[in-house]
């Protein structure tokens, strides 16, 4: 496969999108400063945070939070999960005015306070429910709706190209594919050859997802399997670099460096300010520790410095800490 024709528009319902590289939906990962991030490095889609459709009905005041949009998301994928078709399609059309531009009904999620109630992956094992829940938010708005599903449940409950042709039949516009099993959560290796026999299964837009780190995992995925395009998820945690390196790659054929530790450092520390401006101290410092040793891990100290990072209160103790190990460094 020619390496030009493998990062490309992708078109999902009436939605055109610049690539076809996506930020995947991560749970406490890609919230609205994330997002941001990788948008500016090159995404061409990102997708926010699972949101209940349940927590948006009962007025749930956490959840406003995660439905935060910024008008310089250029194009975003909003994931709802649930199991009741009514309350799925009702909720999709109450939030329809949002500016969000896909709304991706989550049928992957592994968790087992989502599983227990029947939500997420444990949908799966539900297609008749899966294709009733598709259908009736389909027909709810006009935006295009897509689907995340797994492997399947277990090994022994394989079924990610039925469901794939239910969701395409209940009138989905894209599907994307976790080549892992629920119950590997996210252990073990992705089977990409799963994703390979959806493709075969389905005529809409397939989405790859698992174990996509590096231009040669986007090429080797795009070979092994002709998924229309690429969904990375913890390849970007602490990396919203990976866009900018694979399409560069895509267009040129040179890898790019990896960023320097200054570079780390700027990016992070930005990242912080945006995270405390939109969730307050308190909460956006917490919630950057887990960032910061992302951005940190494979550079020099890496560990010794995660357990700094945590004991970092405010973001002038993370702006002096980071200072210190750059100039430490450069003295080395």
């Amino acid at each position: 496969m020619n390496r030009k024709d493998i990062i490309k528009p992708l078109q999902i319902g009436g939605v055109k999108l610049e690539n076809n590289l996506i930020l995947a939906p991560m749970a406490g990962v890609s919230d609205l400063p994330f997002r941001l991030l990788c948008m500016e490095q090159g995404a061409g889609l990102v997708c926010m945070e699972l949101v209940s459709a349940k927590a948006i009905l009962y007025k749930n005041r956490n959840t406003e939070e995660l439905l935060t949009i910024d008008p310089n998301e250029k194009c975003v994928s909003l994931q709802l999960f649930g199991s009741d078709p009514d309350i799925m399609s009702e909720i999709a059309k109450q939030i329809e005015e949002r500016p969000f531009d896909i709304l991706d009904i989550n049928m992957g999620c592994p968790v087992p306070k989502v599983v227990n109630n029947g939500d997420g992956s444990a949908l799966m094992k539900n297609p008749v429910l899966a294709g009733k829940i598709i259908e009736k938010t389909v027909r709810a708005i006009k935006k295009p709706v897509t689907v995340k599903i797994r492997k399947g449940f277990d090994e022994a409950h394989v079924n990610a190209p039925e469901l794939a042709h239910i969701a395409q039949e209940s009138g989905a516009a894209a599907v994307a594919v976790h080549g892992r099993t629920r119950e590997q959560y996210y252990t073990g290796a992705a089977d990409w050859e799963i994703i390979r026999r959806v493709k075969e299964n389905v005529s809409i837009p397939v989405l790859g997802n698992g174990d996509l780190k590096t231009a040669d995992d986007i090429a080797a995925m795009a070979e092994q399997t002709g998924c229309d395009g690429f969904m990375i998820a913890r390849g970007a945690q602490g990396n919203p670099w990976i866009f900018r390196q694979i399409l560069h790659y895509f267009e040129t054929g040179e890898t790019l460096e990896k960023p320097s530790f200054e570079e780390v450092t700027q990016m992070l520390l930005r990242h912080a300010r945006m995270q405390l401006a939109i969730k307050g101290d308190y909460t956006g410092i917490r919630e950057i520790r887990k960032h910061a040793a992302w951005y940190t891990a494979g550079y020099r100290n890496s560990s010794k410095l995660r357990g700094r990072i945590n004991e970092v209160e405010s973001y002038d103790e993370l702006q002096a800490l980071f200072e210190e190990v750059l100039s430490y460094n450069e003295e080395k």
